[in-house]
């Protein structure tokens, strides 16, 4: 039980803490105070019954003397004149006892009549005849029989050095006890305001205190599944030991994110080298054959008798074929390529290809292109990233879904917007969109959006993605230019 409440959450365990401790204190002052009262009120009646006694006891040794008994029941009498019920340190009786136990005279004859033995008139009474019987003189003797609702002050009457009897003053417990209550009560009060006023504010700081340390310990554990988030400055904004450690913990923060930046670049250089590597490879062993089908492709269409629809054909593929030449040289990043302007038959033959792979998986596909007849933009990778983006778009589209493209140019620039139909993209996955083998579609080799990146960065170009609930745009812009573009 008590590991389970050191195991608490500070949030909790500070405030209850900080109120059991407030509770203890408050209660051990008031217990304390309590006491103190009760004691001090104790002795104020002893010191009242002393006073009383001893005035009395010279008074009354005279009557005792000469057996005066009516002039010593005047004497006791005396001080009950007045009497006060609820004043604790005024006695309820005070009687003379003679040193043979046999009372001489008391102020309540009716309940104590003279030459009775003072055992006779209770059990208290017989414990307070043993505690004055020895015969030696004693001085003022304060006596609380137990399970008594009375309490006894015997006062020696000594005269000439010898002990003639003892005078007895006998006061109600209960009265002292309520006046002790009515202190305690106040007292308790007093206890009640400072605990009202106290608990509050405990908890308030508890909370002040505690809330911070919570939130730091839930970003601490999140470091292991990914980066955490800064502290929120006017969470704790004090200079303190704790507002020092969240100092030190934002600085460990933005330590991580620099860290994670380098690192993130470190990858992407090395997955770049290694994509270099590997298509400075394949490139030169496509260039070969390529070259030879175009050659074959220039050849038919010289000597070849070609009717119209073949020469479409070989058109199509004369320019994929060049495509595929400029998109090799743009993966070798050379300095300078060789280019030809963009035509509209280029766009056009984006839908061409793509539209049996759209209805196969049951995607409309609409292309709207408004350009003009020749754009001096290179027309292999503006192609190719059309390609890519309208192919990523089609497959990430759900079945019976739609691909939107429209193509326009405008302030001298290229405009080319896609939208489709499907889930959004995370925005955890936005920032490695366009970082080469990473991929979040399933049978995907993270290269196509990398290779568009790729070409429309060589174009001076700029892209943009946005996600909108269940849609999903690209948007690329390319400056027109005649002037070669250095890579």
């Amino acid at each position: 039980m008590i590991r389970r409440l050191f195991d608490l959450s500070f949030q909790h365990k500070i405030p209850l803490w900080g109120g059991a401790l407030i509770i203890v204190s408050t209660l051990s002052v008031s217990g304390t105070l309590m006491y103190q009262a009760y004691t001090d009120l104790k002795s104020t009646l002893v010191t009242s019954a002393t006073s009383l006694g001893s005035t009395l006891a010279q008074t009354l040794i005279p009557s005792l003397l000469h057996d005066d008994v009516w002039r010593g029941y005047e004497i006791v009498r005396a001080p009950f004149r007045e009497r006060d019920p609820d004043n604790p340190v005024q006695p309820e009786v005070a009687m003379v006892v003679t040193t043979s136990q046999i009372i001489f005279v008391s102020s309540d004859p009716d309940h104590y009549p003279m030459l009775q033995e003072v055992r006779a008139a209770g059990r208290d009474f017989a414990q307070l005849a043993d505690a004055i019987a020895p015969s030696e003189i004693v001085p003022v003797m304060v006596v609380e029989p137990a399970d008594s609702e009375r309490l006894f002050v015997a006062v020696p009457m000594i005269d000439g050095g010898a002990r003639l009897g003892t005078l007895l003053l006998v006061y109600s417990r209960s009265a002292l006890y309520a006046m002790f209550l009515r202190s305690a009560l106040g007292a308790g009060l007093l206890g009640l305001v400072v605990l009202a006023i106290l608990l509050p504010i405990n908890w308030y700081w508890g909370q002040r205190m505690a809330t911070p340390l919570v939130r730091l310990a839930q970003r601490m554990d999140e470091i292991p599944d990914r980066l955490p988030e800064h502290l929120e400055p006017e969470l704790y904004n004090y200079h303190d030991e704790l507002g020092r450690l969240f100092e030190a913990y934002n600085r460990m923060v933005e330590a991580l994110h620099e860290k994670a930046l380098l690192e993130r670049g470190i990858v992407s250089a090395e997955r770049l080298a290694a994509v270099g590597r590997l298509t400075a490879g394949i490139a030169h062993e496509i260039n070969n054959p390529l070259a030879g089908m175009l050659t074959a492709l220039d050849t038919l269409k010289l000597h070849g008798d070609l009717d119209q629809r073949t020469q479409r054909t070989l058109g199509l593929l004369e320019r994929g074929l060049l495509q595929v030449r400029d998109t090799v040289a743009a993966l070798l990043v050379e300095a300078r390529q060789e280019k030809r302007d963009l035509g509209r038959q280029d766009l056009l033959d984006v839908k061409t290809l793509l539209q049996p792979a759209a209805a196969k998986r049951g995607v409309r596909l609409e292309v709207e292109v408004d350009v003009a007849s020749l754009l001096p933009v290179p027309a292999g990778p503006v192609r190719q990233v059309l390609i890519n983006l309208l192919n990523n778009a089609v497959a990430a589209a759900e079945p019976g879904g739609w691909v939107h493209c429209v193509v326009t140019s405008s302030d001298g620039n290229l405009l080319m917007e896609v939208r489709n139909s499907g889930e959004p993209i995370p925005p955890e996955h936005l920032e490695h969109l366009f970082e080469p083998f990473v991929s979040y579609r399933q049978g995907g080799h993270g290269l196509g959006l990398w290779v568009t990146y790729q070409l429309v960065s060589q174009m001076m170009g700029r892209i943009e993605v946005v996600c909108d609930e269940q849609i999903i745009g690209f948007t690329v812009s390319v400056p027109l230019e005649r002037d070669e573009v250095t890579a």
